[in-house]
C-alpha cells in the first residue's frame, strides 16, 4: 500500500528527469513549469496520509493477519492504528509471556476476543499473568483457554471480577475446578456461551461440588460439555439456564436419564440437542420429547436408544428440521423409528443416517411426507441399494445434496439420478464398490449441471477423529465409523490406536496389497 505511493513518486520523478535530459535546449523555458508540476504531484501523491485513522483502521480490518503484520512495519502511525484497531488476539500462553503482558496490551488496547493457548509439554501462564491480562482487558467479551494447566480457581476468580462483560468462555485441558467455574458464573452476568472440555480439576464422585447456576444462568444460550468424567455436576447450571437454546454433550460419563427429566421440566426454550457417546436411553428421549420447540437432534453412538425413543421425540417435536443418527450398527433404530419421523416431522430438511439400515419402506415414506428434505446422507448401511436410490430419485423432489458412503449400490442406482431429483446440485459417492468411474462419468455427461464426486477408496478406513459428526462445507457431514461398545471417555491417543486396529482388521486384502507394493518398490530401488 505504502510501496505503491512510493513507486508512483519515483516513476514521476524519473519521467521528469528524463524529459529534462531530452529537451535540454529549452530547459530555461520549461523548467519553471516542470517544477510546479513536481510540487503538485508531491502534494497529491501521498493520499493515505490524509486518510483519517478510522478509515485506515477499516482497511486494516479487512486484511489477513499476515498482511496486518506487514502493514504495521510501514511507519509508526500504521503501527499505532493497527494495534488500536485489532479486536482479536491469539497468544502463546507459556510462562515467559508474563513480563511481556504490559507492552503487548499497551499496543493492543482494544482487544475484545482473546485466545491463550499453551503447548501441552510447556509450562503455561499462572494466576498472576491471567489477572494482569484481565486488568488491561476489562472490555473482553470472549476468552479461549487451551492447556493452561497452571491456572487455579484463584486466577479464574480474579479474571472474572475484572471482566464482567464476558459473553463467551471456552476452556479445554485446564486444571482449575468447580470453584473457578462458579466464580465465572457468579461474576459474569452477560455470559451467553460456555464450552468446557477436559476440565481436570472437577472432582469425580459424590463429593463433587455442583456448578451453577449463578448470575450467568439467566443469559446462557449455549452449553457444550466434552469429555468430562463428572459432567453431571453441571446439572444445576443446565437446569437453571431458562433461556438455553443449545445443549451439546459429548462423551460425558454418568446416567443422563435421571437428569433429562429435570432439565426439560425447567428449560422449555431448547431448539438444539447433541448427544454423543453418553449414557442415555429411551427414558431420556421421552423426556426430551417434551421440548416442543426442538429443531435439531443429533444421536451419535447412543446404542441403547431404540425406535420407541425416536418415535416419542418425532410424535411431539413436530418442528424438527435436522436429524442426525449414528446407530453404531446396533440395529436398535430402523424403519419403525424413521416411519414415525416421516409421519410427524414434515419440516425435516436434513437427514443423516450412519450405521442405520433403512429399507425402501421407510425411505419412500420419508421422501413422500418430508417435501422439504434438501440434504440426505446414507452411510454404512447394508440395506440401501439400487432400489432405494431409485425411490429417492423418484420421490425426493426438493433434494439438493446427496451423500452415499459404503452402501451396496451400483451404476444402475446412479443412472436413476440422471432423471430424478430435479433440484439436485451435488452427489457424493464414497467407497461404494458397485459404482465405477464410468458410471459417474455417464451421470455427469447426462446431467451437466450436477456435481458428481466419486471416491473409490483403496480400503475401508476408520477415521481417527472419534468425535462429533461435523459439516465439511458441503452441507453433508463426514462419516465417523465405529464399532459397538459402551459409551465412555476416549482420549485422542485411544482413538488413534483404535482407529489403527480397526483399519487393519477391516482393510483386508487392500492392506496386504499396499504392503506388497511397498516391498516391491523397495526391492527395485535396492537392485538399482
Amino acid at each position: 500500500m505504502g510501496q505503491s505511493v512510493s513507486s508512483a513518486k519515483l516513476t514521476t520523478r524519473r519521467d521528469c528527469n528524463h524529459s529534462q535530459r531530452s529537451y535540454s535546449k529549452s530547459a530555461v523555458l520549461i523548467s519553471p513549469m516542470k517544477t510546479e508540476e513536481a510540487e503538485v504531484i508531491d502534494e497529491l501523491s501521498d493520499f493515505i496520509s490524509d486518510l483519517p485513522d478510522e478509515c485506515l483502521a477499516c482497511v486494516f480490518q479487512s486484511l489477513t493477519p499476515a498482511d496486518r503484520k506487514r502493514c504495521s512495519l510501514v511507519c509508526r502511525r500504521w503501527l499505532r492504528i493497527e494495534g488500536q484497531s485489532r479486536h482479536r488476539l491469539s497468544l502463546n500462553a507459556q510462562s515467559d509471556l508474563r513480563p511481556l503482558i504490559p507492552s503487548i496490551f499497551s499496543r493492543f488496547d482494544a482487544v475484545t476476543k482473546l485466545a491463550l493457548k499453551c503447548d501441552r509439554r510447556s509450562v503455561g501462564i499462572g494466576d498472576e499473568a491471567l489477572a494482569s491480562i484481565s486488568e488491561r482487558c476489562r472490555n473482553l467479551t470472549r476468552l479461549k483457554l487451551r492447556a493452561c494447566r497452571d491456572l487455579t480457581d484463584a486466577g479464574m476468580l480474579a479474571f472474572a471480577k475484572n471482566c464482567r462483560g464476558l459473553k463467551k468462555l471456552s476452556c479445554g485441558s485446564c486444571t482449575f475446578g468447580a470453584k473457578g467455574m462458579n466464580a465465572v458464573l457468579d461474576n459474569c452476568p452477560a455470559l451467553e456461551e460456555l464450552s468446557v472440555k477436559r476440565l481436570r480439576g472437577i472432582i469425580d464422585g459424590a463429593a463433587a461440588e455442583p456448578i451453577g447456576p449463578g448470575l450467568a444462568a439467566a443469559s446462557l444460550k449455549t452449553i457444550c460439555l466434552k469429555e468430562l468424567y463428572n459432567g453431571q455436576c453441571f446439572g444445576p447450571l443446565i437446569i437453571g439456564a431458562r433461556n438455553l437454546r443449545s445443549l451439546k454433550l459429548f462423551r460425558c460419563s454418568g446416567d443422563w436419564d435421571k437428569l433429562f427429566p429435570l432439565i426439560m421440566d425447567q428449560v422449555t426454550s431448547i431448539i438444539e440437542i447433541h448427544m454423543e457417546r453418553i449414557q442415555v436411553s429411551d427414558v431420556g428421549l421421552e423426556a426430551i420429547s417434551n421440548s416442543l420447540n426442538l429443531e435439531i437432534l443429533h444421536l451419535v453412538k447412543t446404542p441403547v436408544c431404540t425406535n420407541a425413543g425416536l418415535g416419542a421425540v418425532a410424535e411431539k417435536c413436530k418442528l424438527l428440521r435436522k436429524l442426525h443418527i449414528d446407530g453404531w450398527k446396533a440395529n436398535r433404530i430402523g424403519d419403525h423409528g424413521l416411519i414415525a419421523v416421516a409421519k410427524s416431522c414434515s419440516n425435516l430438511q436434513e437427514l443423516v443416517l450412519i450405521g442405520v439400515n433403512p429399507t425402501k419402506l421407510s425411505l419412500e415414506m420419508l421422501a413422500s411426507n418430508c417435501q422439504n428434505l434438501e440434504r440426505l446422507a446414507l452411510c454404512g448401511s447394508d440395506t440401501v441399494g439400487d432400489a432405494e436410490i431409485c425411490c429417492i430419485a423418484l420421490k425426493c423432489i426438493a433434494l439438493k445434496k446427496l451423500c452415499i458412503k459404503s452402501c451396496p449400490i451400483s451404476d444402475h442406482g446412479m443412472e436413476a439420478l440422471a432423471s430424478g431429483c430435479p433440484n439436485l446440485v451435488k452427489v457424493k459417492v464414497k467407497k461404494c464398490r458397485g459404482v465405477t468411474p464410468e458410471g459417474a462419468d455417464w451421470l455427469r455427461a447426462n446431467r451437466g449441471s450436477l456435481s458428481v464426486n466419486l471416491d473409490m477408496g483403496e480400503h475401508l478406513d476408520v477415521t481417527a477423529n472419534d468425535g462429533v459428526v461435523q459439516d465439511n462445507g458441503d452441507g453433508i457431514p463426514p462419516v465417523v465409523a465405529g464399532q459397538i461398545g459402551a459409551p465412555g471417555i476416549a482420549s485422542s491417543s485411544t482413538a488413534r490406536s483404535t482407529s489403527f486396529k480397526l483399519s487393519g482388521i477391516l482393510g483386508g486384502r487392500s492392506f496386504m496389497a499396499c504392503t506388497l507394493r511397498r516391498l516391491a518398490s523397495s526391492n527395485g530401488s535396492s537392485r538399482s
